[in-house]
């Protein structure tokens, strides 16, 4: 699906140093520009309130969740599928594979059809919160046969955050940088 660019990155011209230190939460002070900070955040940064709110806990979500990177990227492919995020699914797409992900389980991630059983109940968790806006019992009984309490909530921020990031990047058209 074509989308409409309804915000472009900020231009580098307008950047500064509120907007340079808006990002300091999730990236370094040499990738705080429109270059390095890639279209997402370049468009993010239009709004520095929001970006200085949002930015904390997406950097939580990558750095300091309790699940492990493989278990994230699994949830994080899983939900930008579901959203149709083609921007977000190809940028991950390398993050995943340094995660462990091989192109077999993101196949797999993809068909809802993951040969590891941890990676079939989180698809399944990201498929039932688009369905239901919960988790089954069915299915959080099998997630707590791998995850503990605290991560099986950090996996639920994780899908929901995801979603939301999916949601800001198809609403606003941001364009992939490759093209």
């Amino acid at each position: 699906m074509t989308r409409p660019v309804r915000l472009t990155p900020l231009p580098s011209a307008q950047w500064n140093d509120g907007t340079r230190a808006a990002l300091s939460s999730l990236i370094p002070a040499e990738r705080a520009n429109p270059e390095g900070a890639g279209n997402v955040l370049a468009t993010l940064v239009r709004h520095l309130d929001l970006t200085r709110a949002y930015l904390p806990f997406n950097a939580y979500l990558l750095r300091e969740s309790r699940l492990t990177p493989r278990i994230r990227e699994v949830a994080l492919l899983r939900i930008v599928l579901r959203c149709d995020c083609d921007y977000l699914w190809f940028h991950h797409l390398p993050i995943a594979q340094r995660a462990g992900l091989t192109d077999h389980d993101i196949d797999g991630i993809r068909t809802a059809r993951c040969a590891d059983a941890l990676d079939d109940v989180v698809v399944r968790a990201v498929d039932d919160l688009v369905a239901f806006n919960t988790i089954t019992q069915s299915t959080w009984d099998r997630l707590a046969d791998h995850l503990d309490r605290e991560q099986c909530m950090d996996l639920v921020f994780t899908i929901g955050g995801y979603q939301l990031l999916a949601l800001a990047v198809n609403t606003f058209g941001v364009q992939d940088e490759r093209t």
